[in-house]
């Protein structure tokens, strides 16, 4: 207590003055207690539903004084040279997300984009040189296929699997928007593709990138359609340039259905199409082995075979049954996996449960084993022994660095105990109701729009804790 001192008087000052200060008191202890208890801001005004889709799951996300990420909070953690304190941002993420307006910036180093240790000025060499090198391979691709780039898109197969164009006058009229309706029939009665550009393709690696484009092309006219954002002809196509880009370079994993589904939010986060694109590319260095395909097997087998030791570690009961089913290869959460959850959340709350899980699992070596594999091999073999900063990690990292994970084998994503939590919460539904895996599939479908994100990230850590501390018995 503050001692004033009186001179005169029968101490009614003094009085006077501790009852000013229990005031002052009280009324910081409310404002504490008004900013723990803010319903918070919705954030639909950000991503826009088109107003004839009433059925979209509504989303739960709130902006939380207090909690969210802010503006101020964000800008307060670089120094004026622009290295960024990323430990004073991650709790906040954990607790109550990003605020939409700085979504695109805070992702990008989640992501690995770029290092929390760099200037504001090498952070802009960086920028300028990947976007340099996305149009060098966006312009490779548009002399291939001239429709990359141009504003559209394509939906319909454009070559066989010889090389030889398709004669189809919905794929004219795709690729040539402005001359395909007039152009005059061939000798054989079919249109003329010769005179829309299409050639006979020889190059392997082009046949297979050209026969995935109307793939594409389908999977992104069906991808977030409710969303005003995709209203627009320029957001679709520029979608699809990304995705045929991303298939252009990554040729050992191309195009799989789902990408479009994880790509959308960057286009919509991030304005420039070069720094959308990048940020997807470090996503699925994340994920693309999910995406790897082969004659007997799909990439995200390995993941649904953990969730299934997982189970029957924390909830042996539940994996039994699921066994009994004819489940136990867990295909059932095939989709939650591949697309992490975007189907079982609004699109605001599955962008606030990929932040937060990207927080838990964030690690400050991530910029340097993206960018510089060898050197960051190299820090790994030095550093051996020696304790990362913890404090720059996430709090689901640091479990696992203090669980050893790290200088064994690589730790599982906390995708899957995400999953593992969902099963573990509808246990008892399951056991009860499930009598065969339709079954089992209604009951989780039935979750859509029903889950809170950040009490399933906090089940999922709570999972993950018990799942060690088993693991080491055993």
């Amino acid at each position: 207590m503050l001692e004033v001192v009186v001179r005169g008087g029968t101490g009614n000052h003094l009085k006077d003055t501790d009852l000013s200060f229990d005031r002052v008191k009280s009324t910081i202890r409310m404002t504490f207690l008004e900013m723990w208890r803010d319903p918070g801001t919705p954030a639909d005004s950000y991503y826009q539903v088109r107003p004839e889709c009433t059925d979209v799951p509504k989303t739960r996300f709130k902006i939380k004084a207090g909690k969210t990420l802010s503006v101020r909070k964000w800008q307060a953690a670089f120094t004026p040279e622009g290295y960024l304190d990323i430990s004073k941002t991650l709790g906040r993420i954990h607790r109550g997300g990003v605020h939409p307006s700085i979504r695109g910036e805070v992702w990008e180093f989640l992501l690995g984009c770029y290092d929390p240790q760099s200037t504001f000025e090498e952070r802009e060499q960086i920028r300028q040189r990947r976007r340099m090198q996305y149009a060098r391979w966006k312009e490779e691709c548009g002399q291939i296929f001239p429709v990359v780039g141009s504003g559209r898109f394509i939906t319909a197969p454009v070559i066989t699997e010889d090389g030889q164009p398709i004669q189809d006058p919905l794929v004219l009229l795709e690729t040539n928007p402005d001359e395909g309706q007039s152009l005059p029939p061939d000798d054989n009665g079919g249109a003329n593709v010769r005179g829309s550009g299409l050639e006979t393709v020889k190059d392997k690696k082009a046949i297979q990138w050209m026969l995935t484009l109307h793939q594409i092309g389908l999977d992104v006219v069906r991808t977030d359609r409710t969303l005003v954002f995709y209203e627009k002809q320029e957001n679709l196509s520029k979608l699809w340039d990304i995705l045929a880009v991303y298939a252009w370079i990554d040729t050992d994993v191309g195009y799989c259905q789902g990408m479009s589904d994880l790509c959308s939010p960057m286009i919509i986060l991030l304005e420039d199409e070069a720094d959308a694109f990048w940020c997807f590319e470090r996503l699925m260095r994340r994920l693309r082995g999910n995406f790897r395909c082969t004659d007997s097997s799909v990439g995200v087998e390995a993941q649904l075979g953990n969730l299934a030791a997982i189970t029957q570690v924390i909830d042996p009961k539940l994996h039994q049954h699921l066994e009994t089913l004819g489940g136990g290869d867990y295909l059932f959460a095939f989709r939650m996996l591949m697309v992490l959850f975007r189907r079982e959340f609004s699109f605001g709350d599955s962008l606030y449960l990929w932040e937060m899980m990207w927080a838990l699992e964030y690690d400050p070596d991530l910029f340097l084993l993206y960018e510089e594999p060898e050197s960051a091999s190299e820090k790994a073999e030095g550093s051996k022994g020696k304790a990362k900063s913890r404090r720059q990690c996430g709090k689901y990292e640091r479990e696992n660095m203090k669980n050893g994970a790290k200088n064994s084998e690589a730790p599982l994503p906390i995708s899957i105990f995400l999953v593992a939590s969902v099963l573990k919460d509808k246990s008892t539904k399951l056991l009860q109701e499930a009598r065969g895996l339709d079954d089992v599939v209604k009951i989780l479908n039935d979750i859509t729009g029903n889950l809170d994100a950040r009490k399933a990230c906090t089940g999922a850590m709570k999972l993950h804790k018990k799942y060690l501390k088993k693991a080491k018995k055993t």
